[in-house]
C-alpha cells in the first residue's frame, strides 16, 4: 500500500477591499476649500484588518 501524502488546506480568499493586506488609505483634507494634503492609512472595514474575504 503506498503512503498518502497530507493535504495542505486551501489559502482563504483574500479581501477585495484591501487586496489581502488588512489596510485602506484614505485622502486628508483639510481648509475651507477642502484641499487634499495627504494620506491616512487605518484598518479595512470589510475584513477588520485580518485580510481574509468575509462571506
Amino acid at each position: 500500500m503506498a503512503a498518502t501524502k497530507p493535504i495542505a488546506p486551501a489559502e482563504p480568499a483574500k479581501c477585495p477591499t484591501c487586496k489581502g493586506t488588512g489596510e485602506v488609505s484614505r485622502t486628508v483634507h483639510v481648509g475651507r476649500k477642502r484641499r487634499p494634503v495627504g494620506r491616512q492609512t487605518g484598518i479595512c472595514l470589510t475584513c477588520l484588518g485580518s485580510g481574509e474575504a468575509t462571506d
